[in-house]
């Protein structure tokens, strides 16, 4: 019930939802002073979750920081947190937009800090198909020679909450020795790490994929952008995400 409440609740997220939803309220509305305030709201959410600015602002308080792993030291596993391959319509997988976690994975394997991979990403969907992410994953690993038996899948868990309590069952079945990198995006590695380490997963964060907050501020940054909404909802998700972790312990 968690699982299905939380993916209907994140469709109202999104603040080009609410900038449509009081504008159309306005126009449903007699009253004119009423009127007046439905609109005036629907602008003030545009104009802040449009900013590019206020978004960078943002995300530099949020994401956690770059992680410099000390040189010469291997790490037992690393953990990557699925979200970053998508299913197609023909039921295979693609690499989505947050394909830097893959990426970030392999350079950490390519560079001798991790022995193992460990995969963590089933099916995220309401209506599940018979598509696991990470088992895409390992056949995609396959092209850069890496062992079956320094992969460890994990095709069950469909949230963050999912992924550390399998994770941690994995990981110590294969009694390997903390602490584990743990690989996601910048924007999510708050709510990620916070649900590890509740779960006991000793891990050392290493976040990638920095979608806002990393460039220079320009005059740019204070035009109204469309497709600052999209990124805003990601980092809503998180802070509600967090806030629910928090009061439900999970």
């Amino acid at each position: 019930m968690f699982f299905i409440l939380s993916k209907l609740v994140v469709y109202f997220l999104s603040p080009l939802f609410w900038v449509i939803t009081f504008f159309i309220i306005g126009r449903l509305l007699k009253r004119q002073r009423l009127k007046r305030i439905s609109y005036g709201i629907s602008i003030f959410i545009f104009l802040i979750f449009s900013n590019p600015f206020l978004l960078n602002q943002f995300a530099r308080w949020w994401d956690v920081k770059e992680t410099n792993l000390p040189p010469g030291k291997t790490y037992s596993c690393a953990i990557v947190l699925g979200g970053f391959a998508s299913e197609d319509y023909n039921g295979d997988g693609y690499f989505n937009s947050t394909s830097d976690r893959f990426i970030q994975l392999i350079k950490l394997r390519a560079e001798g800090k991790v022995s193992r991979l460990l995969i963590s990403g089933g099916n995220s969907k309401l209506l599940p198909t018979a598509f696991r992410e990470s088992d895409w994953v390992a056949l995609q690993l396959k092209d850069f020679n890496i062992p079956d038996s320094n992969i460890l899948i994990e095709n069950q868990s469909r949230n963050s909450f999912e992924n550390a309590l399998f994770s941690q069952k994995l990981l110590d079945s294969a009694r390997l020795k903390p602490p584990y990198i743990l690989v996601t995006s910048a924007f999510h590695m708050r709510r990620a790490l916070s649900t590890y380490k509740k779960m006991g997963v000793d891990v050392i964060p290493f976040p990638c994929n920095f979608i806002a907050g990393k460039g220079k501020t320009d005059i740019g940054d204070f035009i109204p952008s469309l497709g600052t909404f999209g990124t805003w909802y990601y980092y809503i998700k998180e802070v509600v995400g967090s806030a629910v972790y928090t009061i439900t312990k999970k």
